[in-house]
């Protein structure tokens, strides 16, 4: 019997990821999503994959202009998640106010200067994978690096931080 769509998304939230941001800057404004669907594939070339909805406006204009920053968010970014996670968002600019970023140099796309890491990124492919689509990115640039950043990460439907607190609370 195949397994139903519901059942395989509870199973899904048991797993903790770490959360990320995609941004991509087109030629009108600044575009942004929370992702937790990201993995490393290849050390030599840099590349790493993300998830994203196939229907997905970010999806659209990342294969519109090919470049793109991903920043790995650390616990004090869960309210920045969140934002990024909810539909009709405005302008990126607009949802981080009091958010130290600067502009990736291969991009010119938004990343968290007080994230885990953020890598400027190029697209050089996408893969059709069911209602998503993988983003095979190849990082240009690590412009961020902040080891001892505690990560965000996303678990059972919550922002969390690594020792399964909820993030933002003490």
């Amino acid at each position: 019997m195949p397994v139903d769509a519901a059942e395989f998304a509870v199973a899904m939230r048991q797993y903790a990821a770490g959360v990320c941001l995609l941004t991509v800057r087109d030629d009108i404004d600044d575009v942004g999503t929370t992702v937790s669907s990201v993995m490393s594939l290849s050390a030599q070339p840099p590349l790493v994959a993300v998830g994203l909805s196939a229907d997905g406006y970010p999806a659209e204009v990342l294969a519109e202009i090919g470049t793109c920053a991903l920043t790995v968010l650390a616990v004090q970014h869960a309210i920045v998640a969140s934002r990024f996670a909810s539909a009709g968002r405005p302008s990126a600019r607009h949802l981080l106010e009091s958010v130290p970023w600067s502009r990736g140099p291969v991009s010119d796309a938004i990343l968290l200067e007080d994230g885990l890491t953020a890598m400027d990124c190029r697209l050089e492919r996408t893969v059709a994978a069911g209602d998503h689509v993988l983003a095979l990115l190849r990082v240009e640039a690590v412009p961020v690096l902040n080891p001892s950043a505690r990560p965000l990460l996303r678990l059972r439907g919550r922002f969390v931080d690594e020792d399964g607190t909820l993030a933002g609370r003490g």
